[in-house]
C-alpha cells in the first residue's frame, strides 16, 4: 500500500462552446501532482459560478441543487481514495477517478500479474528458476518507487517507454559499493523473465497488446569456458590434505568425466548407479533442471571417485555419493585450486560440464547428437555451440602447432603430481 500520497479535489469550470454565457463544470483529481479530471455533466450561468469557492453562488433553488450535487460527488471521491486505501491498491488521479465511475474493477496491475505468475509457476519451474523470477520482481518493484515514485500501475499503463526505461534502470543499476551490478546478458535475461509475465497477461486477456512487440532482446554470444586436457590433467594430479578442497577437487573432475551439473551431481546417490545395456556402470538419473532423462556411461576416472566415496554414501539414510557445499562456497574453493594449478580462467563448477562436452566428447570425436542426448539438452541447438567451440580451439591449437615448427621448441608435458598442505 502506498503512503506519503498528496490527494485533492476541486471544481473548476470550462465555457460552452453552444452558449456563450454557461460554463460546463468538471472535477479534477490530484494525486501527487498528477491530475485526473471528469466531466459532470452539469452546467451554471457564467454569472452564477463563484471561482474562488468553486461552487455556485446565490440562494436560488437550482444553486442549493447544484452544489448539493457537487457536495455528494466531493464526498464520493474523498470515499474512492480511502476505499482503494484499505484495500492496498494503486493511488493515483485515474485510479480514484475508475474507482468513482465504477471501470476498476477488470483492471489488473503490475503487481497482480507478477504474484498471479509467481504462484501458479512455483509447482512447475525448479527452485534455480523461480528465485531468478524473484530477483525480476525486485528490480521491478525498486524500479516503479525510484522512477516513477509509485509502489504499482495498472497493465494498461505498460508502454513501449516503459519497457525501455526499465531496461535502462537495470543497466544503470549500482550496489552499495557504486558498482554496476549486471552484464547485458543479465540486463537481459531480467527483460525476458519480465517479457514471458506481459505474455501471460495477454493470454489472459489483461491486456489488450503486448508492450513487448517492439522490443528485441539482444544477448552477447561468448564461448563457452572449457578447460584443456593438460590443464584438467594439472588438477587431476594435485592432491589436498584439506578434506573440502580434495572433495570439491572430486567432484568437479567427477563432473567433468559424467557432465553433470552441480545440483545434479549434489543429490546423485548409489541408487543412480546401475548397469546398462552393455553390462558396465551407468548413471541414470533426471536433469534437475529440465527433468529430462539422461543415461550416461561411467568413465572410469567418474567410477574411481565413485568407490572412493562409495562407503560413506552407504552410511548415510539417502546414500549421497558425493556431499557438496553451496555453489557458493564450491566455487570459492574452485577458483583456489585453479590458482593453485597455475590456471588463470574464471573457474565455476559449471565449467566441468563445458569440459565434458568439449574436451572430454566432441575433441575425441563423440558425435554431437549423442554428447546432447549425454547433456540432457532438449535441443541439438543448444549442444551445437559447444561445437563452435571445438572449431575455434582446434584452430588455436593448429596456430601453437606453427609456432612450434617455426621456433623447434617443444614445450614439456605439465605431469608433476604436486600434493598441497
Amino acid at each position: 500500500m502506498q503512503t506519503n500520497t498528496t490527494f485533492a479535489v476541486i471544481f473548476y469550470t470550462r465555457k460552452s462552446r453552444s452558449n456563450a454565457n454557461e460554463l460546463n463544470i468538471f472535477a479534477r483529481i490530484t494525486v501527487n501532482q498528477k491530475r485526473s479530471e471528469i466531466s459532470l455533466k452539469r452546467c451554471t450561468l457564467l454569472r452564477d459560478w463563484d471561482s474562488n469557492k468553486n461552487r455556485a453562488r446565490g440562494s436560488s433553488y437550482r444553486t442549493k441543487v447544484l452544489n448539493t450535487y457537487l457536495d455528494q460527488v466531493y464526498s464520493h471521491l474523498l470515499d474512492c481514495h480511502k476505499q482503494l486505501l484499505e484495500e492496498g491498491k494503486i493511488i493515483t488521479a485515474s485510479a480514484v477517478k475508475a474507482r468513482y465511475l465504477g471501470l476498476d474493477e477488470n483492471l489488473k496491475s503490475l503487481t497482480e500479474l507478477i504474484t498471479y505468475h509467481n504462484t501458479n509457476m512455483v509447482s512447475v519451474l525448479k527452485y534455480g528458476t523461480m528465485k531468478n523470477y524473484y530477483t525480476t520482481e525486485k528490480y521491478l518493484l525498486k524500479f516503479l518507487r525510484k522512477h516513477l515514485k509509485v509502489d504499482d500501475i495498472y497493465l494498461k499503463q505498460l508502454n513501449y517507454r516503459f519497457i525501455c526505461d526499465f531496461e535502462q534502470f537495470l543497466r544503470a543499476y549500482k550496489n552499495p559499493k557504486k558498482e554496476l551490478v549486471l552484464s547485458n546478458n543479465g540486463v537481459m535475461k531480467h527483460m525476458e523473465r519480465f517479457k514471458k509475465m506481459v505474455n501471460l497477461a495477454v493470454k489472459l486477456e489483461w491486456i489488450p497488446k503486448n508492450p513487448f512487440n517492439q522490443f528485441q532482446l539482444k544477448f552477447d554470444k561468448f564461448d563457452r569456458q572449457f578447460l584443456t586436457e593438460r590443464e584438467l590433467e594439472l588438477i587431476e594430479n594435485t592432491h589436498y590434505t584439506n578434506e573440502r578442497l580434495e572433495r570439491v577437487k572430486d567432484c568437479f573432475i567427477f563432473s567433468c568425466y559424467t557432465g553433470l551439473s552441480y545440483i545434479d551431481v549434489r543429490e546423485l546417490t548409489m541408487d543412480h548407479i546401475t548397469r546398462g545395456i552393455d553390462n558396465n556402470h551407468w548413471i541414470f538419473t533426471k536433469r534437475e533442471k529440465t527433468n529430462q532423462t539422461v543415461k550416461i556411461p561411467i568413465l572410469p576416472k567418474a567410477l574411481a571417485i565413485i568407490e572412493k566415496y562409495r562407503d560413506q554414501a552407504e552410511k548415510t539414510n539417502n546414500r549421497i555419493i558425493l556431499p557438496l557445499s553451496s555453489n557458493q562456497k564450491t566455487n570459492k574453493y574452485l577458483k583456489e585450486i585453479a590458482l593453485d594449478c597455475g590456471i588463470h580462467k574464471n573457474i565455476t563448477f559449471h565449467v566441468a560440464r563445458h569440459t565434458f562436452a568439449t574436451t572430454i566428447m566432441l575433441s575425441n570425436g563423440v558425435p554431437i547428437e549423442t554428447v546432447s542426448k549425454l547433456l540432457g539438452h532438449n535441443k541439438l541447438s543448444t549442444t551445437q555451440i559447444y561445437a563452435r567451440v571445438v572449431e575455434s580451439k582446434i584452430s588455436e591449437d593448429i596456430d601453437n602447432l606453427l609456432i612450434r615448427f617455426e621456433t623447434q621448441k617443444l614445450k614439456p608435458k605439465a605431469q608433476t603430481k604436486q600434493t598441497i598442505f
